[in-house]
């Protein structure tokens, strides 16, 4: 199976690799409905998924004119296997999923891909057998996420005491914790605590809470997403703490990069996550069909560090994430 790893600018590379205009003009009449599942908007890294999702389909089926996307959101892991059930029913061609939690998942997933259909998986593949239910997996770089942070803690901050604010009990979580421990070995940085904040401000602010009433010394904290970010600084600012040296978050939002950008100190620098992955897995799902180039394999985005000095490239300020 093919492995291929691309920037952060993934989405423009593959567009231009798959672009045949003979080919693309050749199939123009061929009539593919593809389904996507993805999870609600129910934070800032799912709002940019819905937003990069609507914004490509709309693209794609303007290139292609008998090309039809359907979108369909899902809150939990029960109503996302009723959509890509109803999915099913309507005809699809293929199914582009971003699962909310993929265990639960699996025999939805499976059932479309033993009718014969294409499976692109995005982000989050299941604990075991993920390569008997896709075609393509898209994804970022979960485990380096984690790395990347930890480096850039054990680095400048040698002798750190760190809490973690998780996200969610699900694989792509433990991938990440798995590259920070990773990142940090060997180092004098401490973990004083890991919990989670369920991927949302609210929770995160609430934890955080609890971690400066139960720690009198944090020197960094650690929390793996952007949107988690807001409600731990909002948590330190209302305590007034100021032992917090600097906060690590991840995914690349415009509000954190834009931290970055102006030097901000307590968020010296960020990590790439993107949402628009899902773009890449429905861009290279219509080239499956339309431009008749190979695409099965694994497409793994850079978990590039953000800092200062190349920010500038990461900030989209048009982007709702």
């Amino acid at each position: 199976m093919q492995r291929r790893t691309f920037g952060l600018g993934a989405a423009g590379l593959v567009a231009a690799a798959v672009a045949a205009p003979g080919l693309a003009l050749a199939q123009e009449g061929k009539k593919i409905t593809i389904g996507v599942s993805i999870p609600a908007a129910d934070h800032g890294w799912t709002g940019g998924v819905v937003y990069h999702a609507e914004r490509v389909a709309k693209l794609l089926m303007a290139e292609h004119k008998g090309l039809n996307v359907i979108v369909k959101t899902s809150p939990d892991a029960a109503s996302q296997a009723n959509a890509v059930q109803d999915l099913a029913v309507q005809g699809i061609d293929a199914l582009v999923i971003l699962p909310s939690d993929p265990d639960p998942l699996v025999n939805a997933i499976q059932q479309v891909k033993d009718a014969g259909k294409f499976v692109a998986l995005v982000d989050r593949a299941p604990s075991v057998n993920d390569g008997t239910i896709r075609d393509l997996y898209v994804a970022g770089n979960n485990p380096a996420l984690g790395e990347v942070a930890g480096k850039y803690i054990a680095k400048t901050t040698p002798d750190a005491q760190v809490v973690i604010i998780r996200g969610l009990p699900i694989p792509i979580d433990q991938q990440r914790q798995d590259g920070f421990d990773k990142g940090i070995a060997g180092s004098k940085v401490k973990i004083l605590d890991r919990q989670f904040g369920n991927w949302s401000r609210d929770d995160a602010f609430k934890v955080m809470q609890d971690f400066l009433t139960k720690y009198q010394k944090i020197d960094v904290v650690w929390c793996q997403d952007d949107d988690m970010a807001v409600g731990v600084l909002e948590a330190i600012s209302q305590a007034k703490r100021t032992d917090i040296k600097y906060v690590v978050g991840g995914a690349g939002s415009k509000d954190m990069v834009k931290k970055v950008m102006d030097g901000d100190k307590m968020i010296p620098v960020d990590v790439l996550y993107p949402p628009a992955m899902v773009g890449t897995a429905l861009q290279l799902t219509a080239a499956n069909f339309y431009d008749q180039v190979p695409v099965s394999g694994s497409y793994i985005l850079d978990a590039t560090l953000v800092t200062k000095e190349n920010a500038k490239g990461f900030y989209f300020p048009d982007s709702p994430f």
